[in-house]
């Protein structure tokens, strides 16, 4: 296999051998803490060299100045103290044959001035980035001069660390903003002709260079097209590429092609699902056979297909599956072992970017482990003690994980399904076109039950008897929820729910009014399927900003489709009441703000105030179970079992989880489902 597949085909860096084509590009979890790449940031770096990944790429970006403040939980490669954690995670990965390397940057503009320090956030220009709203100071000599010995500093500990190399950011930070037309404006030695454009980041890299001496390995992840009319053009990014080339300082290029000055722009840098696959992946092909120098490439290359043909055809040297290892880090284990139909999908849903651009950390939609490998683990582990019978109610995201974890641990399981098809309320959200990949979260889990021997009975409403029919030792009930509508002061049976209009239950109207009282996917989509039918359609929101829940990026494919579809949006506005007037319904517009009210005459209300769980099964077993329904949640966090015991004459365990407890999103109901079963 290894002779054969150019995905696992060594690949000779200079003096580095790296052992197959796949990397993991550098990204910033925001696992760190204090700035330091502890416990849990090394554990998910070592998951993936465990994973059988070449290389792994830390950071994105470790930040080389004070003030330069951490966007995305940055860690700081000012300070001499990461020398060691870094050390850690690197003797660690090599241990499982994964070189490591770390991007660096300054950030630029790219950050806030009331973050840390509260020092001057510095460009080569006084122009705004709107992403992060942040007027910067025009940076002026002494700026420069520090900040390039400060990438000097930074490289010579990177080095001390025990890293195989590291890149410079140049996409959207400090040393592009000095490249771009759309950023410097200056007109001294650092400003005009691209002589001029590139010297600052010329003398990073020799400054570097001379720290590090000539064998650690020095790249650039740069755009090579920024893709926007004022920005830097094609032609002039591949001559950077190539002055970088013939400077001899750079050993490779990780190239990216768009701008990332808003989150329209930013999603066509990193798509999302329902967009072109490897949009810029035959360009970055074009700058390596243009330049003559080793190119790495991420960005939704999401399948081994993909990735095998990027390698194939000679477009790129490494592939960055960067959010397909977030899915799955064992994916080039996988392929080597011909596993391949076992790895699991990543589905675009862009859940892990959203998140750090919100300020949380990177969590995976549908693999929970990522990013907690202290407590949960990738590979389930076989029980040690007797093999249980295991009885699982619902088949929607929280259902399947939870059947799937306990069949991996060997137990005997029962699936109990009240429709004909698995998938739960994710089955909506793929109604969407672009949303369609989702359905990979179910076929990947059905096509697990189907391997570990799972009993699948669909169709069937299970009750108290036919559950205890089984003789179970645990039941988990994943019933789901139904929508909550019965939130207006009146009305109430005058509206339909986002499901109605999604699953295509209730026809669009001509004039609808979408309200919005949950903040993610099912009102935006809703309101997308009808504005695509040709209803005039206003979507309102209690919030100060429209889909509050939802991060920046997939934000962003929603605002595209109203502003194509002529959506009308109003915020800090709540519905309070719904009456029919003739063939009319008038909706009553008030705020939490004040007592002014408005009136709206539609033709349909819909209103989407998450779910009510459905729990009846759940209430009607809860007297025979051994723990009442009680969970210990100390042990729940930590990663250990369920011990609880507060009817001795209790014939079972029972376990809650997903919405059929409360309201809350597809990542919650699969974590439910692993934390639970990985114990039992």
């Amino acid at each position: 296999m290894t002779e054969t597949d150019p995905l696992l085909r060594p690949f000779q860096l200079k003096h580095l051998t790296l052992r197959n084509r796949v990397m993991s590009t550098a990204h910033e979890p925001a696992y760190s803490e204090d700035g330091m790449p502890k416990g849990r940031y090394r554990l998910y770096h070592v998951e993936k060299a465990k994973g059988g990944a070449a290389l792994t790429m830390t950071a994105g970006s470790a930040v080389v100045s004070r003030d330069s403040p951490p966007a995305f939980g940055n860690l700081l490669a000012y300070k001499d103290e990461i020398v060691p954690w870094l050390r850690e995670l690197t003797d660690e990965c090599h241990e499982h044959g994964t070189a490591v390397m770390i991007q660096l940057t300054h950030l630029g503009r790219r950050t806030g001035w009331n973050k840390a320090d509260w020092l001057p956030v510095l460009a080569p220009s006084p122009l705004r980035e709107p992403a992060h709203r942040a007027f910067p100071k025009t940076i002026e000599d002494w700026d420069i001069e520090r900040i390039v010995a400060d990438y000097a500093s930074a490289a010579q500990r990177m080095q001390a660390a025990g890293l195989d190399g590291l890149e410079i950011e140049a996409y959207g930070h400090l040393a592009d903003g000095f490249w771009s037309p759309a950023t410097n404006q200056r007109t001294d030695e650092y400003g005009g002709s691209l002589e001029n454009r590139m010297r600052f980041s010329l003398r990073v890299i020799e400054a570097m260079r001379k720290a590090v001496g000539p064998d650690f390995l020095l790249g650039l992840r740069m755009v090579a097209d920024e893709a926007w009319d004022v920005g830097l053009s094609r032609a002039d990014g591949v001559e950077i590429a190539r002055r970088f080339k013939a400077s001899g300082m750079v050993d490779f290029l990780n190239i990216i092609r768009g701008h990332i000055e808003h989150d329209n722009a930013l999603i066509d840098v990193i798509p999302l699902a329902g967009m072109r696959s490897a949009p810029h992946l035959d360009f970055s092909g074009e700058v390596r056979a243009e330049v003559g120098i080793p190119v790495f490439h991420a960005a939704r290359i999401a399948d081994v297909a993909t990735a095998r043909h990027a390698i194939a055809a000679g477009k790129l040297d490494m592939v960055g599956m960067t959010r397909a290892l977030l899915a799955d880090p064992h994916i080039v284990a996988k392929v080597r072992s011909g596993n391949e139909e076992n790895i699991r999908p990543c589905v675009g849903a862009t859940y892990c970017l959203d998140r750090i651009y919100e300020g949380h950390e990177a969590l995976c939609i549908h693999n929970p482990a990522t990013g907690r490998e202290a407590t949960m683990p990738h590979v389930i582990a076989r029980a040690t003690g007797p093999a249980r019978t295991v009885v699982v109610v619902g088949a929607g995201p929280a259902g399947l994980e939870a059947a799937r974890v306990a069949a991996e641990r060997g137990h005997s399981v029962v699936l109990f399904e009240a429709t004909e098809k698995a998938g739960g309320q994710l089955l909506l959200a793929t109604r969407t076109p672009r949303r369609r990949d989702l359905i990979g979260i179910v076929d990947w889990r059905l096509g697990q039950l189907e391997r570990l021997g799972v009993d699948l009975r669909f169709s069937t409403y299970a009750t108290e008897a036919e559950v205890l029919a089984e003789a179970p030792d645990v039941v988990i009930v994943a019933t789901g929820g139904v929508p909550n509508t019965d939130i207006l002061q009146s009305g109430g049976a005058l509206v339909v729910s986002t499901w109605d209009i999604i699953s295509g239950q209730v026809k669009p109207a001509p004039r609808a009014l979408v309200f919005d009282d949950n903040g993610t996917h099912p009102a935006m989509q809703a309101t997308e399927m009808l504005a695509e039918a040709g209803s005039a359609v206003e979507i309102v929101s209690p919030e100060r900003f429209f889909a509050p829940e939802m991060g920046g990026m997939n934000h962003a494919i929603y605002a595209r489709a109203f502003n194509r579809l002529g959506v009308r949006v109003t915020i800090n506005a709540r519905l309070l009441a719904v009456r029919r007037e003739g063939n009319e319904l008038v909706a009553t517009i008030g705020s939490d703000y004040g007592a002014h009210t408005e009136e709206r005459r539609v033709d349909q209300v819909v209103v989407e105030h998450g779910t009510l769980p459905v729990d009846e099964l759940y209430w009607a077993l809860k007297p025979a179970s051994v723990n009442l329904g009680e969970v210990d949640y100390e042990a729940l966090v930590e990663g250990r079992p369920q011990t609880v015991v507060r009817n001795p004459d209790g014939t079972f365990r029972l376990l809650r989880i997903g919405d059929a407890v409360h309201s809350r999103n597809i990542h919650a109901a699969i974590y439910d489902g692993l934390r639970f079963a990985k114990d039992i």
